[in-house]
């Protein structure tokens, strides 16, 4: 899908999102401890390279926006997801477990997708008035 300049370098974010959260998913079905704890290993790094100034720019540029426009569900759920993931990510160390390993996974790919179909479309509606 075409997105407007300021949202496509976070759509690219989202396909590398897209990737972890499938890595996050396989990697607890195998259920082996060395891919689990790899696997928190790459999450962790993701989590402050990439997903922490994604969620950022997000709260910081576009859910204003949004919320000025009324779109307060959008902001709220997109707000409460966020510090979801974050909050799992504090508890994801060496030895967690596979099932708490998938549930980010989930979390993460349900996520890009709701801004995708949902709040990007949205924010794009409004930045072309």
């Amino acid at each position: 899908m075409k997105r407007i300049p300021a949202l496509q370098a976070l759509s690219r974010e989202h396909h590398a999102a897209l990737v972890l959260a499938k890595a996050c998913i396989r990697a607890a079905e195998l259920d082996a401890a060395t891919a689990v704890d790899a696997q928190c290993a790459s999450v962790r790094h993701a989590f402050v390279a990439e997903l922490t100034p994604h969620f950022d720019f997000e709260e910081q540029n576009l859910l204003p926006v949004l919320l000025a426009a009324g779109e307060t569900e959008l902001v709220a759920r997109t707000l409460k997801e966020h510090e979801a993931m974050r909050a799992m990510v504090r508890t994801i160390n060496d030895h967690v477990e596979a099932a708490a390993l998938a549930e980010f996974g989930r979390l993460l790919s349900d996520h890009v997708r709701f801004e995708e179909r949902e709040l990007f479309p949205r924010y794009e509606m409004l930045a072309d008035k």
